[in-house]
């Protein structure tokens, strides 16, 4: 079992950058792929972004490439999400999750993932 929480949400103006954190519960964080997605209201949850279990791998939407970064570590059993360049388009709640997974795809779909966090709501106003 792997508990997620999420923090670093807030409201900035557009072309801000933002950092969101996601803490792991358990000692076997280092097994798990882990991935960002994102929620705006009235839509599907998406895609933002997944790293592989070591940090070697990442992938990201195209949406949020080149602006966005991924990353982890292990040892603090944390994912990262660094924002930057932010749009109002960003704006949406944020959910890291995690995926027990060696190996490493382009892990894109929620049904991929075994465990979720709550969620951190981040507005970006024009």
């Amino acid at each position: 079992q792997v508990q997620l929480v999420e923090s670093g949400g807030g409201l900035l103006q557009a072309g801000g950058s933002l950092r969101l954190s996601c803490a792991a519960s358990g000692r076997t964080f280092s097994t798990y792929a882990m991935g960002w997605f994102r929620q705006a209201p009235g839509k599907e949850r998406e895609f933002v972004a997944v790293i592989s279990w070591s940090g070697g791998t990442t992938y990201y939407a195209d949406s949020v490439k080149g602006r966005f970064t991924i990353s982890r570590d292990n040892p603090k059993n944390t994912v990262y999400l660094q924002m930057n360049s932010l749009k109002p388009e960003d704006t949406a709640d944020y959910y890291c999750a995690a995926r027990k997974s060696y190996s490493m795809n382009y892990y894109d779909r929620v049904d991929e993932y075994d465990y979720w966090g709550q969620g951190t709501q981040v507005t970006v106003s024009s």
